[in-house]
């Protein structure tokens, strides 16, 4: 095996575990609306998930392991994609917040920064923004 697809299995394996996460966090409130359908299939194709995997994925999500990316950039696309995710139906609920607060910390932010930066994005996500004004009020003094 090359080290080219050491890696590549190493990123499909930390990207398997992020559609498992938005999967978990789509049905958490039970059975997935249309919105939340169509929204993992486009993380589907945007991960490289392929139709097994999606299908596998969706039977149990919390049987894939949370494998944070080393970037802070990766790991900030990462929580875009989760409030993406969570407010496809314009709300978060209490076990959301459980959920998206507990994935914060295992991609490595710390307890206190993993609440701030949840807090200030619900904040700014309930305008419904793209990645690049998230970075930008979210970093915003």
């Amino acid at each position: 095996m090359s080290f080219t697809d050491l890696f590549e299995s190493g990123e499909h394996s930390r990207n398997l575990g992020h559609f498992a996460s938005i999967a978990n966090i789509a049905s958490v409130d039970g059975a997935l609306n249309a919105e939340e359908e169509k929204m993992l299939k486009r993380f589907a194709r945007k991960l490289d998930i392929d139709e097994s995997e999606y299908k596998e994925v969706l039977k149990n999500p919390e049987n894939y392991p949370i494998n944070p990316p080393n970037s802070s950039e990766k790991r900030l696309e990462r929580m875009h994609d989760l409030f993406e995710m969570i407010f496809a139906d314009h709300t978060i609920d209490d076990h959301e917040r459980f959920l998206i607060e507990r994935y914060a910390i295992g991609l490595g932010y710390s307890t206190e920064m993993a609440q701030k930066l949840i807090k200030r994005s619900i904040e700014i996500y309930q305008g419904g923004l793209d990645l690049e004004d998230y970075r930008y009020l979210l970093n915003k003094k």
